[in-house]
């Protein structure tokens, strides 16, 4: 009896990628067939409403390969939902996930899976070099390191989320239910034993990246509000620091007041620049708080990961709750 093979997903997230879609496509279908060839595959895209021509050229390429799937969401739900939800929707024995831009190397694919086969549950690709803007890169090492040191979990410097999972992780992703998933801080929260290979980042192939300053900042407190408490400790230890000193200068007037030390005139200008500065922590401090509030808020409504508008060379759909069985 044929022992039956092993089936290899391949998950790409897309958003405006019409200069991307097909090449990655193909780097991906030739870098399965050359490396793999013992290996089944499926690829599949999820499309978060893109507004060019990525739609249309993923239907032309689902009609030429029934390996490849494809998933269009009803509107753009985020960069952590869509790829969170499409990991839930592979069938392989493993699901490699990677951006469709080429900065995640196809190359990679034969490693991740070498050491797949050795026993590791997951195989992450963790960055060394980025051929992006320097400055990027710098201030995106500094913040992996801040969140390493300030977080309660161990977190991972320089993944992205590329990497290779087993079904089993990916069957603990699907239990979850998390309306705001982290796959960064899931795998290394929840995560088995992995595997970490380096590699240098290149360049973005075609297109502009579709990262701002809002999505990075999105990003950065969506980490700090799932696993870490050090902002509303720092308001704690904060408050109590500025009230003691208030408490000391509060102290000092009174007796330079007793004492009738009438050569001690320091004027409104201290008040004044005190005032504006607790406004300054008090409001920063309320903001740290709603960012907490905001993430409790999305994860008590429950909402769906995302909406699917469309599903192309999937089996005949389930019902309507196993194929959302990730929300």
């Amino acid at each position: 009896m044929l022992e039956q093979k092993k089936t290899i997903s391949v998950m790409i997230p897309c958003y405006n990628e019409e200069e991307n879609a097909r090449p990655i496509y193909e780097a991906v279908r030739d870098e399965l067939r050359r490396s793999c060839p013992n290996y089944d595959y499926e690829i599949l895209f999820i499309d978060n409403k893109s507004q060019d021509r990525t739609r249309a050229i993923l239907r032309e390429i689902c009609a030429e390969d029934r390996h490849v799937k494809a998933i269009f969401n009803s509107k753009n739900f985020g960069q952590f939902n869509s790829p969170y939800h499409a990991i839930c929707q592979t069938t392989g024995d493993c699901t490699i996930t990677m951006c469709a831009d080429f900065q995640d190397p196809v190359e990679m694919i034969p490693k991740f899976v070498a050491a797949w086969e050795e026993g590791y549950k997951i195989v992450i690709g963790k960055k060394t070099r980025s051929r992006e803007n320097p400055v990027m890169y710098f201030l995106r090492g500094c913040y992996y390191k801040l969140i390493k040191k300030m977080s309660s979990v161990e977190m991972i410097e320089q993944f992205t989320g590329f990497g290779l999972y087993d079904k089993s992780f990916v069957e603990t992703l699907r239990q979850l239910h998390d309306p705001t998933p982290f796959i960064r801080g899931i795998v290394a929260e929840l995560g088995p034993e992995r595997m970490e290979i380096e590699y240098e980042q290149p360049q973005r192939r075609a297109g502009k990246t579709h990262n701002n300053f809002y999505t990075l900042f999105d990003a950065a407190m969506l980490s700090f509000t799932s696993y870490t408490k050090v902002g509303m400790r720092i308001a704690e230890f904060a408050g109590f620091g500025i009230a003691l000193i208030s408490f000391l200068i509060g102290l000092f007037y009174l007796v330079a007041k007793l004492v009738a030390w009438d050569s001690f005139a320091p004027g409104y200008a201290p008040t004044m620049i005190a005032v504006f500065f607790m406004g300054g922590v008090q409001l920063a401090f309320l903001g740290f708080l709603g960012e907490y509030i905001m993430a409790m808020n999305t994860r008590i409504m429950n909402r769906p990961l995302v909406i699917e508008e469309e599903r192309l060379n999937f089996e005949p759909a389930p019902d309507a709750e196993k194929e959302l069985s990730c929300v």
